[in-house]
């Protein structure tokens, strides 16, 4: 394929979607052109809110995509989920500017996934490169202070280092399906006092009287939305923070990608109490975010993580990531998964020792990961070891 110059797009509106969603292979919802438009037209991530679309883009003669990037140039380090403040305050310290910078991710969403697209008929290695170079030639022209590109697939990841980024390492933890017939052959799994415990959380939530409900984007209308979208934004407002996703956002994805907006709407009667707001993949359950009406036991465990499980068993999909963080995962099944990010830094000086510190921080990681996976719930063989 002949390749054109690069482009960079200021909204993702400025090439259709069939030509976006081409460049798209993990059946993963996060980069459909559909969800960046959403980001866009509910003001969500726009340059008020400090996050500018970028977009990089190759095409060939044609006119066609071979290649493309979601990319920002963000004024702040809020809401990717791989923490660089320390490093923006050592920019200060030092008289430089950190900010704006240009960040390769999707807004507010920490998980794994494509970063590089390239068409099938493309040449990765070679279009990979191009996509790297041209991020690269960008933030240098306008002077920025980095590129960062968050939770890339491990392949991405190695094209990304051979091209001179620093490569981070994180924990999250995600459960996987190994072909259960029904959560009870899941809890089957477990260790005797694992198993009690979960079972006992399950059944607390029942005999409080709490039913659920699972509905799809087709199942939605702006009526619930009305009554289910204040128990997300609370959860952000007892924390001090605004909530990042507006109404309008999950209005408009109902609407654009129904098959992909699953929630679970928990109830007394008919009263709604709480819900869980998922997407679905081709092969994976993502837990996004959650919200309740009132302090019920052992519900945030049920809604956010039990019954998704249950709907991975039921649907076959093969994993289920819940979102960052949480220890508290762990004794329900979910086990220590390594993740990367992968860091363009400009000043050589900075590069140096953010990448010495990546270095000692992936160790770190390493040894927090190994020491976690002898909590996790599941028999185990006397010499089964940690696979990451």
């Amino acid at each position: 394929m002949t390749q054109r110059c690069p482009r960079f797009l200021d909204s993702i509106a400025q090439i259709d979607a069939a030509s976006w969603n081409s460049l798209l292979r993990d059946g993963q919802p996060f980069l459909r052109h559909e969800f960046l438009l959403a980001l866009e037209e509910s003001g969500c991530a726009v340059p008020r809110t400090g996050w500018t679309p970028r977009h990089l883009v190759i095409e060939d003669g044609g006119g066609r995509p071979i290649g493309a990037m979601p990319l920002f140039r963000k004024g702040h380090s809020r809401g990717e989920f791989v923490f660089d403040f320390s490093w923006a305050n050592a920019y200060a310290e030092h008289g430089l500017k950190y900010y704006p910078k240009l960040l390769s991710a999707v807004p507010f969403t920490p998980v794994r996934g494509a970063r590089l697209l390239v068409h099938p008929k493309a040449d990765v290695k070679a279009t990979s490169a191009i996509l790297a170079k041209a991020a690269i030639d960008y933030a240098r022209s306008e002077r920025l202070s980095s590129w960062h590109v968050l939770f890339p697939t491990d392949d991405s990841a190695e094209r990304l280092e051979s091209a001179g980024l620093i490569l981070r390492r994180d924990c999250q933890f995600h459960w996987y399906n190994h072909g259960y017939e029904s959560f009870d052959a899941f809890l089957a799994t477990f260790t005797a006092e694992k198993r009690k415990k979960a079972k006992r959380e399950r059944r607390r939530v029942a005999e409080g009287g709490i039913e659920f409900d699972t509905l799809h984007g087709g199942d939605m209308n702006s009526a619930l939305w009305d009554s289910v979208y204040p128990f997300y934004a609370d959860t952000f407002y007892r924390h001090g923070h605004e909530p990042y996703l507006n109404l309008d956002f999950f209005k408009l994805l109902a609407a654009s990608m129904p098959d992909q907006l699953m929630l679970k709407v928990a109830r007394i009667g008919s009263e709604r109490i709480a819900v869980a707001i998922f997407f679905v993949g081709a092969d994976a359950l993502y837990g996004r975010y959650w919200g309740a009406g009132g302090n019920y036991h052992s519900l945030h465990f049920e809604t956010c993580y039990y019954q998704g499980i249950e709907y991975c068993i039921d649907k076959k999909l093969q994993r289920f990531e819940p979102g960052t963080q949480g220890e508290h995962k762990v004794p329900r099944g979910f086990v220590p998964t390594l993740m990367s990010s992968a860091h363009f830094v400009a000043d050589p000086r900075f590069a140096a020792a953010i990448r010495d510190f990546a270095a000692r921080e992936a160790r770190g990681v390493d040894r927090y990961a190994a020491a976690v996976n002898e909590h996790v719930p599941y028999h185990r063989a006397p010499d089964e070891e940690l696979q990451l």
